[in-house]
């Protein structure tokens, strides 16, 4: 482990080197927008309203419920010794879509006081859409949808640090089996399906009675390409994702708690060449069809140095999030974050507000997305998270 651990660190700090020394084109500037596309973009979609109100911050938030998306790990840690839950969002309110949502369904059970397992599942509907061909004649109507189900297991390796497991069947069906036109013919089309891991480290340490903090790391949606038709030329990279972040947890006395968060992602998929005016940009892609050709594990290891714009396009590609929660009496709590993404990589500019309302086993949480860039109708606009869970501890005996 020790020798694969060096030659990895080895060949991204070459990587790094190589990227960083060559020269970057003058086409390329600070400014050129180059975004990285992927399959099931949905899987990196908050499904909480709990980290959904903390700026989509929770590798290190308090673990709960739903550390199956933030980081695994944490389930070891979690109170409770079973509990389900399920979040509701609905999808692009401000555009007029009006039957766009996600489902979230969740639930964990402590095996012992160093093991848990878990499950989830994700559901997207993309609503019902008119589908017609080429010259506008119709071929009926389409329910695309795509979804996730994923199982974990996580341990603690000492009272301080514990380790997750997850494995992930995917499936995203956009077309319903439809032949789609692809300007010289047509094609049979077919729901994209992948298997999929997850791998997270967390480490929470008490200071003192009063303070703890946290640290997580998160390798997630690590997986076989997806492919919607027999035509293999072109299959999309699942969204595999690198979070890592930190938490500071304050009691200031026996009624009040607060809880500060910080997360920092990157996508492991490659980066594609850029095109300006006739020429194409890219030390490690000649064309786009290269560019898909390239192996997953490569292009995991690739994608922390292979941006045509170099090192600088290489940090424009984090994203960042940070937020805060108070909580009163572990009754109600307020939450409030914020995540940026740079214009040049998408863009999400958003802050983040909501609430918590826990009594006895029952939780209720909301969240809401306040876009924070200049366009007159964003359609993240409006979006909001409503979660219910449900966390039951065994009764002691006496």
């Amino acid at each position: 482990m020790k020798r694969f651990a060096t030659l990895l660190v080895s060949t991204l700090l070459i990587g790094f080197a190589c990227n960083t020394n060559a020269q970057t084109p003058a086409a390329l500037t600070g400014q050129t927008r180059n975004y990285i596309s992927t399959g099931m973009p949905i899987l990196l979609i908050a499904p909480d309203a709990t980290a959904g109100a903390m700026g989509d911050a929770g590798v290190a938030s308090t673990p709960d419920i739903y550390s199956a998306h933030w980081n695994n790990a944490k389930f070891a840690f979690i109170e409770g010794d079973f509990g389900l839950s399920t979040t509701y969002t609905p999808w692009l309110r401000n555009l007029g879509v009006g039957d766009m949502n996600l489902l979230y369904l969740g639930g964990y059970k402590k095996i012992n006081s160093r093991s848990t397992v878990a499950a989830s599942l994700t559901y997207f509907s993309l609503g019902e859409i008119q589908s017609t061909d080429p010259e506008g004649n119709s071929n009926g109507t389409m329910n695309p949808n795509e979804f996730a189900a994923d199982v974990t297991y996580t341990m603690k390796l000492n009272d301080e640090l514990s380790l997750g497991a997850s494995g992930r069947f995917i499936q995203s069906d956009l077309t319903n089996g439809q032949n789609v036109s692809d300007g010289s013919g047509y094609v049979t089309t077919k729901p994209g399906r992948s298997l999929a891991a997850d791998l997270g480290l967390y480490w929470q340490h008490p200071i003192d009675e009063a303070q703890t903090v946290a640290v997580g790391a998160f390798i997630s949606n690590m997986g076989a390409k997806l492919s919607y038709s027999d035509d293999d030329t072109r299959q999309e990279f699942l969204p595999a994702n690198l979070r890592v972040g930190a938490r500071y947890s304050y009691e200031l006395d026996e009624s009040n708690r607060i809880n500060v968060v910080a997360d920092v992602n990157k996508l492991l998929v490659p980066t594609p060449p850029v095109t300006v005016g006739d020429v194409t940009y890219s030390d490690y892609y000649q064309n786009m069809t290269e560019y898909y050709n390239t192996g997953v594990m490569r292009g995991i290891i690739q994608s922390f140095y292979d941006a045509p714009g170099g090192f600088s396009e290489e940090l424009r590609e984090l994203q960042y999030s940070v937020g805060a929660e108070y909580w009163y009496k572990n009754t109600l709590a307020a939450r409030a974050g914020y995540f940026y993404e740079n214009d040049t990589k998408g863009g999400r500019q958003y802050a983040t507000v909501g609430f918590a309302l826990k009594y006895n086993v029952m939780q209720f949480d909301f969240a809401y997305l306040i876009p924070t860039t200049a366009f007159s109708s964003n359609p993240l606009s409006n979006t909001i998270r409503i979660s219910l869970t449900f966390n039951l501890i065994k009764a002691k005996k006496s």
